[in-house]
């Protein structure tokens, strides 16, 4: 069959990667891709949000299975747009539709949606500028930290960690007063502050069974030893140590088949990955967020890991028979690390030349996933803060993580920086 992949980063350069080994895969096209995409399909110059055009390609190259990567064009209605039309309504396109969207598209929906189907959350309050000095009350007497949400999507920018009260109410003022990310903050969650280790669980649903594919713990602070800013991610292990059979039975009980059956209940139409992004309190599992697609670079690191055909196993999250699917792994562990421009996640500088890429693929067992890079007078050159991650396998995470830094040792560009420590609590 022939594939469509939407977005640009090295999420969808591992789609590429892990679909083009599949033999139910026909032609291949990414919109609009990146150069690492281009190994495995066609890139074509179409933005993700573009619907019109992109449904004008489904029907010119005879697409049968849409993958979509990134949120916004979930939140956006794709899924939506696809199924109205009946010359494209037959495409098996994996995503929710906008309404399940809301997932991820609204925090406050969300945390209503776990409410409602009793799935373990932090208590929370939402506040708009119509209750806004409700809210400044609510904050002066919450305990420390407290959590800030903008309720739409910010670009991973949305959350605050404020250690004081007065740093907390500065943020409400800045995200509901002064609109510091437009709508998306037009309301606020303000959460509890759980305590604990951030992982993250990957589902594929038809809307009423499920299969986990994968889980991953992601690096997201700058710094090593976890410090300095948030980023969108600087490196991710699978397996997680802790993520026993014990632990994910919980994970299961007490989280994915309650979500899965909320959304049935619901009469929400969803097709396609959930991410659960989970809080290990103690052994218990709580729900930060939900995702309505997968994660990166969680991607770079679960479907190297992933031993079962993508593509077969998105056919049977459209034909009825996801749950007769049997998930395989690779037994070794794995390990992605990102290398991200000078400066980021600040500014930095765009089009930077990048060497070594090829070297370090050629490699035994090392595979190169390009997120932020472009081309330019026919070189690689850098076109974002997140530039490539570099997986490795091996027969323990330590082992992994090395056989990662020892590719990322042939690539240079100018600038380039990337985390010495990730997995560093796990031997």
């Amino acid at each position: 069959m022939n594939i469509l992949i939407i977005g640009a980063g090295g999420r969808e350069h591992a789609l590429a990667w892990k679909m083009a080994q599949s033999h139910q895969s026909g032609d291949i096209y990414i919109a609009p891709g990146n150069p690492g995409t281009a190994e495995f399909g066609t890139n074509v110059p179409i933005q993700v949000n573009d619907f019109e055009t992109l449904k004008a390609l489904a029907i010119e190259k005879n697409i049968e299975l849409i993958v979509v990567g990134p949120e916004e064009p979930l939140v956006n209605g794709i899924y939506d747009y696809f199924s109205a039309d009946p010359a494209t309504a037959f495409i098996n396109v994996i995503g929710p539709s906008a309404k399940a969207a809301q997932l991820e598209g609204s925090k406050a929906f969300s945390k209503h949606f776990m409410q409602r189907h009793q799935i373990p959350t932090a208590r929370y309050a939402e506040f708009t500028l119509e209750n806004y000095e409700a809210g400044l009350t609510y904050i002066s007497n919450h305990p420390l930290p407290i959590v800030l949400k903008a309720d739409g999507l910010a670009a991973g920018k949305g959350v605050i960690i404020a250690l004081s009260q007065e740093d907390a109410l500065t943020s409400f003022k800045e995200m509901l007063q002064d609109k510091q990310f437009g709508e998306a903050s037009s309301k606020v969650v303000i959460e509890q502050f759980l305590e604990g280790i951030e992982v993250s669980v990957f589902a594929l649903t038809d809307g009423h069974h499920y299969q986990i594919i994968g889980h991953a713990k992601d690096y997201k602070r700058i710094g090593e030893g976890d410090t300095g800013l948030n980023t969108g991610g600087m490196g991710c292990v699978s397996p997680v140590p802790f993520m026993d059979a014990s632990f994910m039975q919980k994970v299961e009980k007490t989280i994915i088949a309650p979500t899965i059956k909320g959304i049935k209940e619901e009469g929400l139409v969803y097709k396609g990955f959930v991410f659960f992004g989970l809080m290990n309190c103690g052994g218990e599992p709580y729900v930060i967020e939900y995702n309505c697609r997968l994660g990166d670079p969680e991607t770079e690191v679960i479907l190297p890991r992933l031993q079962t055909d993508l593509v077969s196993l998105l056919a049977a999250a459209d034909n009825g028979t996801l749950e007769d699917v049997n998930i395989q792994y690779q037994e070794d562990a794995f390990a992605t690390v990102m290398a991200v421009s000078g400066g980021y996640p600040g500014t930095y500088k765009k089009n930077i030349p990048i060497h070594g890429i090829a070297l370090a693929a050629g490699l035994a067992d090392i595979h190169v996933f390009q997120a932020g890079t472009g081309f330019q007078e026919n070189a690689i050159v850098t076109t974002g803060g997140r530039v490539l991650t570099v997986t490795a396998s091996g027969n323990t995470l330590k082992n992994a993580v090395q056989n990662a830094q020892n590719a990322l040792a042939n690539i240079q560009f100018e600038g380039m920086y990337f985390r010495k420590d990730i997995g560093f609590e796990f031997p």
